[in-house]
Parts: C-alpha cells; structure tokens; sequence
C-alpha cells in the first residue's frame, strides 16, 4: 500500500517534492530539536491522487489520515472534538516552492459549541476561546464554504460601532458569542447549509479545500508567473494549534533572520501581542518592530534569536520565521528560506561567503539573475524639494509614478492601455495579484511589511508602502482623504518605497548606483563564467552604459537606429527618393559624417573592446511617411488646392512611397539585399567605420572592428558584400594612410543560412545569430502579430511552453543555432560565434549558448549584469553536472 500520510519525525528537510516545502521544514525543524507544535503531512502525490479520483478523497488516505490524527491525539493527550481537552488543529497547504499568498489556511479546526465551553474552562479564558471560535468560523466559511470574509467583517464592524470598540481585544466573552451566533447565520444563507459542528467532517472538508486550492485561478496566476509546473501538486499540514491570543503573555509574529529589503545581518520581523498568527499577515492590526519583544518578553526574545541563529546555520541561509507565544513558550510553527529583494539577495550571499557559511559559487548560484533587473530600476532624486502627502511603512525598496486607482481589475485594465497606475488598497489579498501585476506599484492603509502586499511586491521587485494609516481610503467613491487632502482616481503620485513616502504628483528620478556587494559578486562571476557578455548599442550613450555595466564588447550595433533622429530622417529620405545617383550620392554625403561621428562616439566609449557594426537592415519605407496619412492629405489638397505645388510634392512623395510598399516588409527588400540593389549606401557606411577607426587610432585609442553583413541567406551575398566593404576599406587607407585590422561575418537570422553554414562560413570571419528574426523565420511568425493575436493564448494553453521571443525554443531554433556553429567550425575550427537577440540577455537562452559552445551572448546594456551572472551560472552547474557524471561512472 502507497504512503501518503508522514508524521513530523518521519520527514526531513530533503523531501520537498514529497512533503512539499512547509512541511519538509517542518519535518527538520523537529528532527533538530525545535519546540514546533506536533503534527502530520499529507503528501503531495495524495494531491495527485485526490485528481486523479476526480477531486475525491481516495479511502486508502482517508484511512491513514485517521491513523495520523490517532498518533497526534496520543502525543499531545488532547482528542478532536473532545469537550474536555480538545484538540485543535490548523490546515495548511505547502506547494514545493513557496507560494505566499497563493493557498488556503483553516485555523483553529475542531471547534464547536461543545469544545469552546471546553476550552473556556480548561484556560480559565472564555474570551479567548470564544474569540477563536469566531475566528475559526470566518475563515472555515470563506476558505472551505466559499463564503465571502466581507459578510464576517462586516457584521463585525458593525457590532464594533454599536459597542463603541476601537479594535477587536476590546470585546468580550458575551459579545463574541452574539457574533457567533451572527456568523452562523451568515452561513445558512449564502452556503445554504448549517455550520458543521463535527470535527472530522470539517478536517476532511478543509483538505479538500486546500486541494482544490492548487487549481484555483490565483495559484494559476501566481505559477504562470513564477513558471511553477502545475504537475507538482500541494501537501496539507495538520499541526496542533498553539495559541497566541491567550492574554498579555501570549503573541505572534514573522521574522526573517536578516532584512529581506536590504541584507543586513539584522533580525528583521514583526508581532502582536495577544493574537493569532493571521491578523499580522492580513494587515488587520498594524503590528510591532521584533526588536520591541526584547522589553515585553526578554527571555523568549533572546530564545528567539538563539533560534534564528541556529535556523540560519542549518539551512545556511537567511529564515522567514512564523512564531507563537503561548503563555511565555516559544514555538515555532515554520521556516523557509525567505523572499528578498535583489539588493538583499546580493548582499546576504556575498555576506554568508565572507562569514565562511557558504562558498563563492554557492553564492553566485544563490542569487537569480532576473533579479537584477530591480538593482536596475530608478529613484527619487534626492536633490528635488518634495512635500511627504503620507508615510507609512517602507515594504518593498523601488521608486514608481502613476496614476491613482482602487481595484486590481482598474490597475490591470488601464495598465493594458499602457497607464502607467498605483495601486491603493486598504489591504490586499490573494485576490488582487493581477492587479499587483498591472501595477507599477501597491500602497495599502493597513498590515506590516510581512502582510500580503508587501511580499508579493518584494518578489516581483516593485516598489511597496504598507500601513499607511494616514490614509482614509474611500474605495466607493474611488478616492482617499489625508488630512484635508483628498486624492482621486486618476490623480498621480509618486511613491518612494525605500522611504514609504507617498508624494503628490511626478518627481524627476536618478538612474541607480551598484552596490559595493553587486560589483564583488559579479567580479566572482567573471571569474566562473566561460561565455563572453557584450552589448547591444547603437549610440555613444548605451555604450557607456554598457561599458560600466561590464560589456566585454558591442555585439550588434544596429546602424539603422542612427537614422531615426529627427535630424537626419529628412536626408534619409533624399536619399530613399533620389531619381539619381548624383542625388543619393549627394544625400549619402551628408549622411556619412554623421555616421562617422557615431562610431567615433561608439569606439572611444568602449576603450579598445570588440564592436559589431551591423549594416542598414530594416526596409527603407520605415523612414518614409505613413501611407494612409499622405493619401489623406493628398486627397485633402485635391478638393482645396488642386493646382498648388505642394499637392505636386506630396503626389509624387506618395508615388515613391507606393513604389517602396511591399506585401511582407520583413521578408522582402532589407539586410544585404539593400546592399545588393543600392551597393553605394553600404560602401557609405563601411568608409564611415573605417574613417572613425582612423581618426581614433590617430588619438591613441585602439579599435577591434567587426562588421556584419545582415540577413544573408546565400554565401554568394556574403562573398560579394565582403568584396564591397574591403573596396571601401582599401579607399580610406589609400586617402588616410592607415592599416586596418578588421573582422567582416555575417548575421545569421534565416534557416538557409545556419543550414549551409560551412558554406558560408568560407567567407566569414564571425558568425552572430540574431536569434529574433531567426525564431520569426523559424515558426514563420510575425513576432509584433503573433504577440498580440495568439501568442499568449498558446502559452496559456501549454500549446508552447514559453515565449519564443522571450527564452529561446532550444528545440527548433536552437538546434539551428547548433548546427550552425558546428557546421561553421568544420571549415574554421577557431571560428567566433555570439546570438545578438533579446534572448542573450535571459539565463535559460544563456545557459544553452553556454552548452553548445558559443563564445559569446549580446543583450541590451541594462541585462548585461545578469548576463554576466547567468553566465557564471551555466559553467558552475555544467561543472557540478560533469562532476556527479564522473562520480556515477567511478561507482
């Protein structure tokens, strides 16, 4: 018979897949002896199980439930349902991968109107047990009744005002039986059915509830997005219930071992005295610094920390930590590794590497390279005078402006339309992560930095206030009151979440600085790392940037970007529209300085590093007018100005751009087929590259050029686009004097050309895959159509696992890529390989350049720190993989 069913000392911390992660941590924490309130796990292959039976509790699990439930009932000398000496259990779900937010809690199971009289007398606290009664009957209700928590907070608002209450420790014994009573009521009429008193059908109801919970739309969500398979499945907890509300002497809270906004080696954390572990997730009270316990309890504080120093030894890392106080005991109910920002992450690994807990590659594998997108983010500029509207507490570092709304639905409906929006909530739930989503960033009245908001607003990296109780928000009318400040639904404010300042209006914001931390670490990347990280830039600016951020190079400089500026797109079109080779040649003459001074930009920035200058590419009616706009105007001065010159003008402007118009742009006359067919635009540019390679080594400053021919599909347009660009080099060394060394490859972005690359690899110095337009020529999609039309539908479907345009298909176009280099090696074994796309900047795209050999990944400047890490990354775990292969072989 399959087990399904493990008590606590039966588990250790290395059967998460089988006990999912709260309960593989619970199953340590007890195996090291400490005090966590005894219970059992219900594996997730019974989550598999219970689907596979069509949503069924099968009779094998039920039966060894009950064996469990026996085992506990004897360790802790309490029975379920009891009156005497209850036993009274929390529910809990626990996915593999830590999922806030995401699943269903039921506390306080076993509750009646028998064993709360039992349990008011065993702990002489009528108030509290009844207080717990409540409770159990809201969140059984809304979690396993699906009945709505605002019918319970409603009615309890309402006897809160007509008792004249300011919180909810203020309420008697007799006050929480009415409600009680209240309660029941609401069940009856939307569940349609009584509160069920026994306590085993509300155990059996609750695990079915947690299980139904892995599907529902908000752990959908959440998985998508944090790309969670849906196969794993959840595992249900039932641990013995330890009480926090049991007096002056009783508490709860949630601590990490180190700050998750910053790193500091500091314990971090919040509590309530006198209340239940849900009120400091739920923001319902706004709870009290951890530090504050060390004057209200002394001794279970310094217990505490002894705890969360032995914690963060054990699993050697920095612990999320929930905890309870019962009557001045310590437990402690779970640890996981905590969620952090990127600022934190960096410096808590580099930290644990000089406190001698970890190793430098643990380190560099400790950090997800996509995390260092938010180091990246701006913030306020300080130098600003700005006036604080309201402060509440700094949840998640990070700066955002936008625009005002009330409802996740609103924030992600505008945010489609490209508002940018800020999201203001008196607290969030599960329930408002598409709109934490849409958002560029959360306020919420109510809770601490550990309620919901803030730490699904840390681990997506947006910025985050919390407990911001200035605000009197006003969701019904779509507004909120500060004082005599009322701001409205689509008013915008700026909010600061490393300060938790909220400001009225747009306030400029500064590029950020890298930390101490983030330079060492990546300094030990590029220590590990094989692949070479370049850029991707097309103006002396990004190169900078680049350069600062660590580029070994430029991987694609696109020249075509160069054209765009105002400025220039009217010489542009002179030489789109010339009728003559005297005119293009006159309209290219003043286009070549202008290039020339770009790659003078360009090469001096990068200081003696590659640069990969690629030849015009994009169709030529991109920098003409709008068709359909010019036919409006011509037909406009056809019925008002029929016999001026300007109808003339933009007649035969219309004529050319007709002529220029093609069916498949894409596919039609760009790359080196514009060089083929206009050969004079591309000998301007060559002659401009090669009199800024002049004019800089006439300064001193060495340069290692690399020209790149586009779009070649056959090795004869590479042959004889070579030809030109050495024609053009050997002009500018007879006119300036200078010897040039140089590189000239090709970009390889339709199949044809990555399938016949030895071929074309007799002509190439480098390949480059610009692994965009090969996915588009590949799939036969057009990317910007496909995106928006049925892209994501696939996704969502599980038609295609990921965006293609997003992490490279390894599949298909990977194993062009593959052959390509391979086939490019046979005639040049020393052959340079790099992709230039947008996946050179994502870790799952690097890992596999790292795989099959390329020498280098080119990425927007701002990827390039990931890149670098990412890199690092695939060499350490190819490494460890070569080492257990090896290991397997010896045995």
């Amino acid at each position: 018979m399959s087990k399904f069913v493990y008590m606590f000392d039966e588990g250790n911390g290395q059967k998460r897949e089988l006990l999912g992660g709260k309960g593989a941590n619970l199953a340590e924490m007890t195996r090291i002896g400490l005090p966590v309130p005894y219970g059992f796990t219900i594996s997730t292959e019974a989550c598999n199980a219970y689907y596979d039976a069509g949503k069924a509790l099968t009779s094998e699990v039920e039966l060894q439930i009950l064996k469990a439930l026996s085992q506990l009932e004897e360790k802790t000398g309490k029975k379920l349902g009891d009156a005497s000496n209850p036993l009274l259990v929390s529910v809990r779900s626990g996915a593999v991968h830590s999922m806030p937010g995401m699943m269903d809690t039921v506390l306080n199971l076993g509750m009646n109107d028998q064993t709360v009289e039992g349990l008011a007398k065993l702990t002489n606290n009528p108030r509290f047990a009844y207080d717990s009664y409540r409770r159990f009957i809201q969140m059984f209700s809304d979690v396993v009744l699906k009945v709505d928590a605002f019918y319970f907070e409603q009615l309890l608002e309402e006897v809160r005002e007509e008792k004249g209450y300011a919180s909810d420790p203020e309420m008697l014994a007799e006050d929480w039986k009415d409600i009680i009573e209240g309660y029941k009521e609401i069940v009856k009429k939307h569940a349609k059915r009584g509160f069920p008193e026994d306590p085993y059908e509300q155990m059996f109801l609750s695990i079915s509830a947690v299980f139904d919970s892995w599907n529902n739309q908000r752990a959908i969500v959440y998985r998508r997005l944090q790309k969670i398979p849906g196969h794993l499945g959840t595992a249900v907890n039932i641990q013995s219930m330890v009480f926090g509300n049991m007096g002056s002497d009783s508490g709860t809270g949630v601590a990490f071992t180190r700050n998750p906004s910053t790193g500091e080696a500091k314990l971090y954390g919040e509590y309530l005295i006198n209340a239940q572990g849900e009120d400091v997730v739920a923001g319902i009270r706004t709870p009290q610094p951890i530090v504050t316990l060390a004057n209200e309890m002394p001794e279970v504080y310094q217990q505490f920390v002894d705890t969360c120093n032995l914690l963060e030894k054990h699993y050697k890392d920095m612990q999320d930590i929930e905890f309870t106080v019962e009557r001045g005991e310590l437990f402690i109910l779970q640890t996981r590794t905590g969620k952090r920002t990127a600022q934190a992450a960096i410096r808590i690994a580099v930290e644990l590497v000089q406190e001698k807990i970890i190793s430098k590659n643990e380190a560099l594998l400790r950090v997800d390279p996509e995390q260092l997108n938010q180091l990246l983010h701006r913030r306020i500029d300080d130098s600003v005078e700005k006036t604080p509207l309201a402060k509440g507490l700094p949840a998640s570092p990070g700066a955002a402006t936008g625009i005002v709304v009330f409802s996740a639905d609103d924030a992600e409906r505008l945010a489609k339309d490209e508002e940018r929006v800020i999201l203001v909530r008196p607290e969030t739930t599960p329930d408002d992560i598409h709109g934490i989503v849409a958002a560029q960033a959360t306020i919420t009245s109510r809770g601490g930095m550990t309620s919901h908001a803030a730490v699904v607003a840390r681990g997506m990296g947006k910025a985050c206030i919390c407990g911001c109780e200035a605000l009197n928000i006003d969701l019904k009318g779509k507004q909120f009151k500060v004082g005599e400040v009322i701001v409205r639904e689509g008013d915008v404010v700026t909010i600061d979440g490393s300060t938790g300042e909220i400001i009225l209006g747009e306030i400029p914001m500064i590029e950020p600085e890298l930390s101490d931390e983030f330079q060492l670490l990546l300094t030990w990347a590029d220590e590990e790392r094989k692949l070479g990280v370049r850029a991707n830039a097309d103006n002396p600016e990004d190169a900078k940037k680049a350069f600062n951020f660590g580029a070994g190079g430029i991987g694609l400089c696109r020249t075509e970007h160069m054209f765009m500026d105002a400025n220039r797109i009217p010489v542009v079109q002179d030489m789109i529209l010339a009728e003559s080779s005297r005119e293009r040649e006159e309209a290219l003459s003043k286009l070549l300085p202008m290039q020339q001074e770009d790659f003078e930009g360009i090469f001096e920035a990068m200081d003696g590093l590659p640069v990969t200058v690629r030849l015009l590419d994009p169709p030529l009616h991109e920098f003409l007018p709008d068709k359909e706009e010019l036919l409006i105007e011509v037909t406009k001065l056809q019925l008002t100005a029929p016999d001026s010159e300007e109808l003339k003008e933009k007649e035969l402007l219309l004529r050319k751009v007709r002529h220029l118009d093609e069916f498949n742009p894409m596919l039609g006359h760009r790359g080196c087929r514009l060089g083929m067919t206009h050969p004079e635009i591309y000998v301007m540019q060559a002659k401009a590259i090669f009199y800024a390679i002049a004019t800089m080594k006439q300064k001193g400053i060495d340069v290692k050029p690399e020209i790149m021919i586009p779009l070649v599909g056959h090795v004869n347009e590479l042959k004889e686009m070579r030809e030109l660009v050495i024609k053009a080099e050997q002009l500018v060394k007879h006119e300036t004097g200078v010897e040039f060394d140089y590189l000239i490859g090709t970009m390889i972005e339709v199949p044809r050309a990555a399938l016949t690359a030895d071929q074309i690899a007799e002509e190439a110095d480098f390949f480059s895959f610009g692994t965009n337009d090969l996915t588009q020529t590949t799939f036969g999609y057009s990317r910007d159509d496909a995106e928006g039309k049925f892209l994501q539908m696939y996704i969502e479907n599980k038609l295609l696992p990921e965006n293609p345009f997003a992490s490279l298909d390894q599949e298909g176009v990977g194993r062009l890529v593959e052959t390509g280099v391979k086939l490019g090696r046979t005639i040049k074994p020393g052959l340079k390989t790099g992709i230039c796309g947008e996946h050179g900047g994502e870790k799952q795209s690097i890992q596999f350049c790292h795989e099959i050999g390329l020498d280098y990944v080119s990425c927007s400047p701002y990827r390039v720190p990931l890149a670098r890490l990412a890199a690092a990354q695939a060499s350490i775990k190819n490494d460890l993989t070569q080492s257990v292969s090896a290991l397997q072989v010896q045995k």
